[in-house]
């Protein structure tokens, strides 16, 4: 990565098990993709005055020629009440983005014929 990695805590103290988590996925996607330029990825807290409430995560992938912005919003899943789970589905979602990116890249989408 030509930028270094950029975790954010929102309305959280910093976590060394969510940061070693976030690496973690960072590692992974590198493995697949070894050109991706930057990464910033925000983990957002709930609100103090909600009780029961969810994690926010958004992860920004910088490749060559594109931004992948992906992540999970605290209404899509009640299971973002665990930061964990939060991050685990934000990063899988952008994996998936990234193999699109990749399968593009490569050619291996088939692109339609001009009417």
């Amino acid at each position: 990565m030509q930028t270094p990695l950029q975790i954010s805590f929102h309305q959280m103290a910093p976590s060394p098990d969510l940061d070693t988590e976030v690496r973690r996925w960072i590692e992974e996607l590198e493995a697949l993709f070894d050109r991706i330029v930057s990464c910033h990825v925000v983990i957002e807290a709930p609100h103090r005055q909600h009780q029961g409430g969810l994690f926010a995560v958004r992860v920004e992938l910088g490749v060559p020629g594109e931004k992948i912005v992906g992540g999970r919003s605290p209404a899509e899943h009640a299971a973002h009440a665990d930061a964990h789970v939060a991050v685990r589905d934000a990063f899988r979602a952008v994996r998936r983005q990234l193999e699109a990116h990749i399968r593009r890249a490569r050619g291996d989408v088939k692109s339609h014929a001009a009417r």
